[in-house]
Order: C-alpha cells, then sequence, then structure tokens
C-alpha cells in the first residue's frame, strides 16, 4: 500500500527536523513524504537536499490550514498514495506509527484511524531523544488509549483531530477533505469529524501508532486566537447547527472576552474600553 505523510509547515523548522528524524528511525518509511510550506520560503530552503516533495502554499495569516491539508492531500494523490497519514509538524511519529497504521488501513475497511498522542515536556539542553521517547509515553488523557495492538472502535468523531491521523484514498474521497472555508485557529478537525459521521465513516482509535507532540508556549484558554476560535465556531454552527469548541467559548466568557446571546443565539468579542479614553 504507497503510503504518503502529509505535514503543514509554517516556522517551527526544528520541530520538522525532528520529525524527519522520527521517519527516519521508524520500522518503514513513507513512499512519499508532502511537506506543505505555509508561505516560508525557508521550509523550501531547508529541505532542498531531502526527498520530500514540497508544496507551496502562499497564504498569509490567518492560515487556512483546512485547505493547506486539502493540497497536500491532493499532491499525495497525484503522486500515487494509496494511504494518507497526517502528521502535525509539532508531533514525532513513534517507530511504529506508520507501519500500524498501514497494518489496519490494509483491512480494506473504511475508517479514520487516529493514533494515541503524547505532548512532552520542553526538551532538555541536548534536545530530546528521539530514540527513546517511549520512555515519556503518556497520551493526551481527554483521547482514548487503546493500548499497544488494541483497536477502540467506533469513538466520538467529535474527538477527532488531526494532530496525527490515517484514511486511505477511498475514505479520503468518500469524506470529501477539509472543509475550506476555515482558517486560522479551532473548528476544522470537529468539522471534519462531522463530515466523516455523515458520510457513516467510523473513527477508530490504534493503539500502537504513538506520536510525540514536542512542546512549544501555550496559552489556556488561547486568548490569541480569540477572533479566529469565535469565526471559526459560527461557521461549524452555520453548517451543523451546534456549536463547538464550548469549551474555550465558555472559558473566553468567563474572562469577559465573549459572550453569548440566546435570544439570537450568537457568541460575539466584546469590546473592552482601554481606562482613560474619550
Amino acid at each position: 500500500m504507497r503510503t504518503a505523510v502529509i505535514t503543514l509547515c509554517g516556522g517551527r523548522l526544528p520541530h520538522l527536523r525532528n520529525q524527519l528524524r522520527g521517519i527516519e528511525l521508524g520500522t518503514l518509511r513513507p513512499d512519499i513524504h508532502v511537506v506543505v510550506a505555509l508561505g516560508d520560503p525557508a521550509v523550501t530552503a531547508a529541505l532542498a537536499d531531502h526527498p520530500a516533495h514540497v508544496v507551496e502554499f502562499d497564504c498569509a495569516a490567518p492560515l487556512p490550514l483546512a485547505a493547506a491539508r486539502n493540497l497536500g492531500a491532493k499532491a499525495a494523490l497525484a503522486a500515487g498514495a494509496e494511504l494518507l497519514v497526517f502528521l502535525d509538524v509539532d508531533c514525532v511519529p513513534g517507530p511504529d506509527l506508520l507501519a500500524r497504521y498501514r497494518e489496519l488501513a490494509a483491512s480494506g475497511e473504511q475508517a479514520l484511524w487516529c493514533g494515541p498522542v503524547t505532548y512532552l515536556p520542553p526538551p532538555p539542553p541536548g534536545g530530546y531523544d528521539l530514540e527513546r521517547l517511549a520512555a515519556r509515553r503518556a497520551p493526551h488523557p481527554v483521547r482514548p488509549d487503546p493500548g499497544p495492538g488494541a483497536v477502540l472502535r467506533d469513538g466520538d468523531h467529535d474527538l477527532f483531530w488531526s494532530l496525527s491521523f490515517a484514511l486511505t484514498a477511498c475514505t479520503w474521497r468518500a469524506v470529501g477533505g477539509f472543509h475550506p472555508g476555515y482558517r486560522g485557529y479551532g473548528g476544522e478537525d470537529t468539522d471534519f469529524g462531522a463530515k466523516a459521521a455523515a458520510t457513516g465513516v467510523p473513527l477508530h482509535w490504534a493503539g500502537g501508532a504513538d506520536a510525540y507532540h514536542q512542546h512549544h508556549p501555550v496559552s489556556d484558554p488561547p486568548i490569541e486566537h480569540l477572533a479566529d476560535i469565535l469565526a471559526n465556531a459560527a461557521r461549524f454552527h452555520s453548517r451543523w447547527g451546534r456549536w463547538p469548541m464550548t469549551g474555550w467559548l465558555q472559558a473566553f466568557a468567563d474572562a469577559g472576552l465573549a459572550e453569548y446571546d440566546p435570544a439570537r443565539d450568537t457568541w460575539t468579542r466584546v469590546r473592552l474600553e482601554l481606562a482613560g479614553t474619550d
């Protein structure tokens, strides 16, 4: 089964280099590695001597991540990929990730296959020891962890995330890719999960397909992405009739940054007045 890894990258070149090293350490190498460079010529330059296929996507913030994943999939399919494995640029694949995804996809079942992801602490001074990441294995607690060799079938599509997942070319075409209307942070993964559910494509959690998410600073709630999240939540609501990311929306409300109008069923940003201004 001709296998492609698809990665988006804008900045984060050190994280991308670790991912490439993780791929080299794997028990199975991809036949194709598509890297979509998000308005960042440094990505193309950094991969000049690497066999990865770089697709340049001229874009600006807020980044069109959904459209970029579709572009990466299009390039992989054009190169003959039968299995698409999406890896976030922050994710280093465990040594068995690709082999495990291919083993499960070879069953012929039309499904989304999602592996466990461990969020790593900040790296030590010498960087992560990529050959010993399994010793740090502690999958994200709000996602299932079936354990090596096991599969948890028929998972909640609302828990789908694009950090690490695989699907056959046939399944990708059935779901129809990511909705390109989402830009910036939030919403596109939940929409893709909803599309899969509506299409009748189940989500299965793939034990043994481990990935390790490299540390970077985050805020909780992600206030710097407030505008993106409100816009993408509204887009999701218009498509599916319900609100996604309710935890973040409520946290923004608790912080006085957003408010919900039950009469109009809308979330809006609160415009804060600066003290001392007329």
